[in-house]
């Protein structure tokens, strides 16, 4: 980090998880946090008390009054009320973390000469603690121009993470990628806990149960890659097995079955690409699949087909 980012004063507006994580990480990486506010004192004074030298205000205003880089780490929601409710000046920046929404919800800002921005971190934030923990090696999604763009790459960098550069109609998707990679994942968790519960398995001891999998894959997609860490039944082209996972879901779990086959149906290309099915197999795996995903409409079909 360069003498100028060190005389950066930085102030924060939103002392949730986010806004609480980002601070603390840039004081330890040796910027200087001057000031905070929130929606209570009382948050903005938790987070203050935790940084040296930070202060609590009681405005938001006070925040831009005081800050070179004012970062808004508030709900989305509230971003574009906050950008257009305070009196921004020229030669400061402005900067918020939403992964869906682009520089254009902080125009109020950019009208009265601030240079505008975006930063976000693409990470999971259940609390402040994880947060800061998984933070390090995760990457920032920035939109920003000049020079707040390699001010903003500096900070990633000083915070022992990449960054790639988005425009602003790129944000969106990148956001759904990030709910499908995460968000998701929770939820398939769940649905796998579901199907241990048909067989009396509490839900934590599953949960438990599942984790060195969930990890072993992490772990071979991060060293093998896609499509290599693809394993699994539909990975070697195994119909018979798909075709009994299709009959017990149907039998103890029928709002299950619509999911397993469109993940299926997203699965045989990846094991295409491995080399380890044909598109002959590739194409009884796509009928079988599209039979279920349509069970309420070809039932009887489907269940022929299964049993065959």
């Amino acid at each position: 980090m360069d003498r100028c980012s060190e005389m950066l004063k930085i102030g924060i507006i939103g002392a949730g998880t986010v806004g609480s994580a980002l601070a603390i990480k840039l004081a330890k990486s040796g910027y200087t946090i001057t000031v905070v506010s929130s929606r209570t004192y009382a948050s903005a004074e938790k987070l203050a008390k935790a940084i040296k030298g930070c202060k609590a205000a009681e405005t938001n205003q006070t925040v831009a009054d005081t800050a070179d880089i004012i970062f808004i780490t508030t709900p989305d929601a509230a971003i574009p009320q906050i950008a257009a409710g305070l009196k921004w000046h020229k030669g400061q920046s402005v900067v918020h973390c939403s992964g869906t929404d682009s520089t254009d919800s902080l125009l109020p800002a950019r009208q009265m000469g601030a240079i505008t921005g975006v930063f976000h971190p693409l990470q999971t934030m259940a609390n402040v603690k994880q947060a800061i923990d998984n933070l390090p090696g995760s990457t920032f999604a920035i939109e920003a121009e000049e020079p707040l763009l390699s001010t903003l790459k500096e900070m990633a960098a000083a915070l022992n993470c990449r960054w790639i550069e988005l425009k602003a109609e790129d944000k969106v998707v990148y956001h759904a990628a990030a709910v499908i990679a995460s968000n998701y994942l929770v939820t398939l968790v769940k649905l796998a806990d579901d199907l241990w519960e048909t067989f009396g398995i509490p839900r934590e001891q599953a949960t438990q149960a599942l984790l060195p999998l969930l990890k072993g894959t992490i772990n071979n997609i991060e060293n093998a890659g896609i499509p290599q860490a693809l394993t699994g039944p539909i990975a070697r082209g195994d119909v018979k097995t798909v075709k009994k996972h299709l009959a017990a879901l149907q039998k103890e779990a029928p709002d299950a079955l619509s999911t397993y086959c469109e993940l299926g149906l997203q699965t045989i290309p990846i094991a295409q690409a491995k080399g380890k099915i044909d598109e002959e197999k590739a194409a009884e795996l796509r009928t079988l699949l599209k039979a279920g995903f349509k069970r309420k409409n070809i039932e009887n079909q489907f269940n022929k087909m299964i049993k065959s």
